[in-house]
């Protein structure tokens, strides 16, 4: 009843989303910010709340990706004026944790890991298991710079160079962001943007998280007992919840698995 009269009081509601998994663009991506877009504009503009929470547990995965979200994120919390809360799982790492840093509060479980800020590269080569098959690779290209890093031919030395000057711009631009969201708090430590994590407290301690805490008790103790919460979750496709794109599923989920165990998780 309470709802239909105007002079009574409403009591608070926080929008809560949760973000699981590795993030990429496209089908195979748990996150992305296409994927995200709905989600989070119907967290922050549908009831008014007064703050979206955001439960994040995720390794990390496309540097593009991750800075759309966060951008769309900060987007919608000025717009609407509410203040946003990470709270961290089993982890936020690398563009994990560049998500997370879009908030502007970040909470962590004593056993959450967090941080990794810096950016990766794998590949593997398979020329010399060609050249035992006898088979020869043959690669044409209009511009001297086209091909790089073929798994199929010998590592290049100049290709090399430039992966490293792309991985430091990337390396830059990560950083400039953790600097940006979290300013003052960050402590003077020599080891906050070579890749490494921290635990729980640890985190805190570095800058990196503002608290050791949990979404519902952390909730209420900032807007009150009565606080109510709304869950807004993604939706997959309809195809893929019948059982569609088994394959393209299970390797997602193999790519998944394996960004989490970088992380012993």
């Amino acid at each position: 009843m309470k709802r239909f009269v105007p002079f009574l009081k409403s009591d608070p509601v926080v929008a809560v989303v949760r973000l699981q998994g590795a993030i990429a663009a496209g089908a195979r991506g748990t996150l992305s910010d296409a994927s995200l877009r709905g989600v989070l504009e119907k967290a922050f503009q549908k009831g008014k709340p007064v703050a979206v929470a955001l439960e994040i547990n995720s390794p990390g995965g496309s540097p593009v990706q991750s800075s759309l979200i966060g951008a769309r994120i900060r987007r919608l919390a000025d717009e609407a004026e509410v203040p946003v809360y990470a709270f961290v799982e089993d982890v936020a790492a690398s563009g994990g944790y560049w998500i997370a840093s879009a908030a502007d509060e970040i909470y962590a479980d004593p056993s959450s890991i967090l941080g990794s800020i810096g950016v990766i590269s794998a590949s593997f080569g398979a020329h010399v298991f060609l050249q035992r098959q006898g088979i020869e690779r043959r690669v044409y290209t209009a511009g001297k710079s086209k091909s790089m890093l073929d798994p199929f031919r010998p590592e290049n030395e100049d290709d090399i160079a430039r992966l490293n000057r792309l991985l430091g711009q990337l390396h830059e631009t990560f950083i400039t962001h953790v600097k940006t969201r979290r300013g003052a708090k960050l402590a003077e430590n020599p080891d906050l943007f070579t890749g490494e994590i921290w635990v729980g407290q640890a985190a805190v301690d570095v800058g990196l998280a503002d608290a050791v805490g949990h979404m519902v008790p952390a909730m209420k103790d900032r807007f009150g007992d009565k606080v109510k919460f709304r869950r807004y979750e993604q939706r997959r496709p309809l195809l893929s919840r019948f059982g569609a794109k088994l394959t393209s599923d299970a390797l997602s989920a193999i790519e998944e698995r394996a960004e989490f165990a970088r992380y012993g998780l």
